[in-house]
């Protein structure tokens, strides 16, 4: 079996792509897997590091407007499609997964155009709540569309299936809470907040929780601060000026997010759907700020659905600072809050989506009934 995967630009787009890859090969060490991406991306590097075989195509974002970059990203994109082509005649797979990202749209435009002779499925994989353009666009030439939330099926009609998006294996498998914290060099008996921004960090989250650990007292709790490369150096400063009695792990990545999720008692986060997969996955309550130039405010309706399961509270992008992350707090401490969070996330969770996925992946069986 060969099987390409495209998709990039961001985590959302390639972590679920990798965990399937990976389970995958664990269901058949056979399996040919090859990555389609952009080679400046964050694709190629977590691509790289997961040991699979990464081909190089050029993308450039979808422009809305008339407009000279209009012709560009035309020009881009034909140019994509051309090298898509000839990677995959000679890849020849039997199956190409699309996880989104304007990337991923002239592989599958070039997939499509030799399914006559290929005979490549052609499978949309849809985290997000609210389907981004590039999906909507690659809709008609997919066989599948298969996504996280039932409120994508209006966009895609029969071809949805809700199977829930698979996340690395590390996050199902987390180990106790003390022995996460101790890990990472924490009190392994205090509660702790993780604070996240992806794959590059959050400037507002950063500013918001360095205000929060220098000038308010924590209470007892311990903070993960996962900063992201660009601000680490510029935080530094924070572990030199805390509040008396708070505790800091000021990190620039965390490389086994597994460990964080595990070491948590809430996460503080963007919205982006790789990580709220793995907040439901995980059974982890959060304070969800919302990319605000995600496109089409996807990130702000992928955290409404989890506000009103209960899962989490939202904190806008322009709301947050230390003083408003310290009030929050303040709530979610009150006896039993957490809990009920916890919980909550946990029924927006899909245990078994990477079983159901590789089984129809792999063997084309048929999605559980009622899926």
């Amino acid at each position: 079996m060969r099987v390409a995967f495209t998709g990039g630009g961001t985590g959302g787009h390639v972590y679920p792509a990798l965990a399937l890859a990976r389970a995958a090969k664990e269901r058949d060490p056979a399996t040919e897997i090859r990555f389609f991406g952009m080679r400046d991306g964050i694709e190629s590097r977590l691509v790289a590091a997961a040991g699979f075989a990464f081909e190089a195509v050029p993308g450039a974002p979808l422009e809305r407007n008339f407009s000279p970059a209009a012709f560009r990203t035309l020009g881009v994109n034909a140019a994509a499609f051309a090298i898509a082509l000839s990677k995959l005649t000679a890849f020849r797979p039997q199956a190409l997964v699309a996880t989104g990202g304007y990337v991923s749209l002239p592989v599958v435009w070039a997939a499509w155009l030799q399914k006559p002779i290929s005979r490549t499925r052609i499978v949309l994989l849809e985290p997000n709540v609210a389907p981004g353009l590039t999906n909507r666009l690659a809709a008609p030439l997919a066989d599948e569309v298969w996504g996280a939330y039932a409120a994508a099926a209006g966009v895609f009609g029969r071809k949805f299936h809700l199977t829930g998006v698979p996340v690395r294996p590390e996050v199902r498998r987390l180990v106790s809470k003390e022995v996460a914290r101790a890990s990472l060099g924490l009190d392994p008996g205090r509660p702790t907040l993780l604070a996240i921004g992806g794959s590059q960090g959050a400037r507002r989250i950063n500013q918001a929780v360095a205000a929060l650990v220098t000038r308010r007292s924590l209470e007892g709790w311990q903070v993960v601060h996962v900063t992201g490369p660009r601000d680490y150096a510029w935080m530094r400063a924070e572990e030199h000026d805390l509040a008396p009695g708070n505790s800091v792990a000021l990190l620039p990545y965390l490389d086994d997010i597994a460990l964080g999720y595990a070491a948590a008692d809430l996460v503080v986060a963007r919205a982006g759907a790789s990580t709220l997969a793995e907040l439901a996955a995980t059974g982890t309550a959060a304070v969800l700020v919302p990319y605000p130039f995600a496109a089409e405010n996807h990130q702000a309706k992928n955290a409404e659905l989890f506000v009103r399961a209960g899962a989490a509270v939202m904190i806008a992008d322009s709301e947050l600072d230390g003083d408003r992350l310290w009030w929050t707090l303040v709530e979610l401490r009150k006896p039993g809050t957490l809990e009920l969070m916890r919980a909550a996330a946990r029924t927006l969770a899909h245990d078994d989506a990477e079983q159901v996925l590789v089984e129809r992946l792999l063997q084309g069986s048929p999605l559980p009934e009622g899926s």
